[in-house]
């Protein structure tokens, strides 16, 4: 295995003279990539990289995960159906019997499935117009710094003002509030919220739902504490507004429990899920919800590749292998805890220029006092043959989502990596 991370030989002119400039991850990781597998990557000189980014959380598995690779193989060797629609398909119901016996019944959570286009934002997409459909108002409730998507609907409940910008239209009908520990616990959780509610001269319309993720990922690792989430789902429950939790890209495993809003007890009333539920990288999202919210007419939402056979596959196997005991859950909480420790080093070393650490299970985030720092770290660790990508507002926090299969010295091997880039850019 090559390890020599020099300087990355210039990107083809086809990338330059043909791709839209919209391209972003490539400009920070300056080489052609060429296959992987596990927690690596390996580019097209042979040069190995440690992936601390899986697929922006979309291989939870690892990169061409052996078990979900020969499920894969196997159902395109029998001429599986690849592109179904809606129909129903042995595929599909594949995935609908493991995910209801793996995942709902074992969480006693009731919720219907709904398979909308096969992204995030999709789901988010349809998580919105159910939840305005069935109660009947168009506000939704979002939180400072939240990410939903970057279709019209998400954007306008999230709060990058950067990627809000980029719609070039109005984007209405959404209300922004202080997430957890936005405003430095300067007032009781939720106070100003329901003052808003209650006071008829507020000039708030009754909202239908309010979204919200438990850890924000694109918003720079913000964690919300177990009580703050239930004190949210109380809130809704009194005030008859849904409940909708955006598990896009911390579900799956990324915080420990399948779901990462498992340990607050809240029980949403919608839940995205998209990223890594096909498990191999393939998309595929769903929208879950109570039975009583199943308003839909038949084809009412629809979308054309909204059934991603060969990502049934893959997330059925996804599930077989892991989420029938709780050794994953118990893994990741495990590595999280490396991950904590290493960190928690690394600001000791610089104790002036690192702000602090964020995470739970294998989401974990660096925020810098510096807002450039953070960038210079992520180049230079890319040089060391580290893959980590910058969150927040300002692009401050490095934000490190390795696989949940990584081992404890690949682990150790990308944290150690981590500081050296960190002293190496003071």
């Amino acid at each position: 295995m090559n390890r020599n991370h020099g300087d990355a030989s210039p990107a083809p002119d086809v990338f330059e003279t043909l791709e839209s400039e919209v391209r972003s991850y490539c400009r920070g990781w300056p080489t052609v990539f060429d296959r992987a597998h596990g927690s690596y990557l390996y580019d097209e000189q042979g040069r190995a990289y440690l992936d601390f980014f899986a697929g922006a959380g979309s291989l939870n598995y690892g990169h061409n995960n052996p078990v979900l690779k020969s499920a894969l193989l196997d159902y395109l060797g029998r001429d599986g159906i690849t592109h179904g629609l809606d129909m129903s398909t042995a595929a599909k119901r594949a995935f609908l019997q493991a995910f209801q016996d793996a995942i709902l019944r074992p969480r006693q959570l009731p919720y219907k499935v709904m398979f909308p286009g096969p992204t995030g934002t999709n789901a988010v997409e349809a998580a919105l117009k159910l939840a305005r459909k069935v109660k009947g108002r168009e506000t939704v409730v979002s939180f400072t710094n939240a990410f939903h998507g970057m279709t019209l609907g998400a954007l306008a409940v999230t709060g990058n003002a950067f990627k809000r910008a980029g719609a070039g239209v109005p984007l209405v009908h959404s209300t922004p509030l202080p997430y957890d520990g936005y405003l430095d616990d300067a007032t009781p959780d939720f106070a100003w919220f329901e003052r808003l509610l209650t006071d008829k001269g507020s000039g708030l319309d009754h909202p239908a739902a309010v979204i919200v993720e438990t850890v924000q990922g694109e918003g720079g690792i913000n964690v919300a504490r177990p009580e703050w989430l239930r004190g949210l789902g109380e809130l809704c429950r009194r005030h008859d507004m849904l409940l909708i939790v955006d598990d896009v890209q911390m579900g799956c495993g990324r915080t420990g429990a399948f779901f990462s809003f498992e340990e607050s007890g809240v029980v949403p009333d919608i839940v995205t899920v998209s990223k890594s539920i096909s498990g191999y990288g393939l998309p595929m999202a769903l929208c879950l919800f109570t039975p009583e919210l199943d308003a839909w007419e038949p084809g009412e939402h629809n979308g054309t590749f909204r059934g991603n056979n060969p990502a049934f596959v893959t997330a059925t196997a996804a599930l077989d292998a892991y989420w029938t005991d709780d050794q994953l859950e118990k893994q990741t909480l495990l590595r999280g805890e490396q991950v904590s420790q290493e960190l928690a080093t690394i600001r000791a070393e610089h104790p002036d220029e690192v702000q602090g650490i964020r995470g739970r299970g294998l989401v974990w985030g660096l925020p810098f006092h510096d807002t450039q720092r953070a960038a210079r770290v992520a180049a230079r660790a890319f040089q060391l043959g580290l893959l980590v990508e910058t969150s927040g507002p300002d692009s401050e926090v490095i934000k490190l989502l390795p696989p949940l299969t990584v081992t404890p010295d690949e682990l150790d091997e990308g944290l150690r990596t981590l500081s050296r880039a960190v002293r190496e850019t003071a």
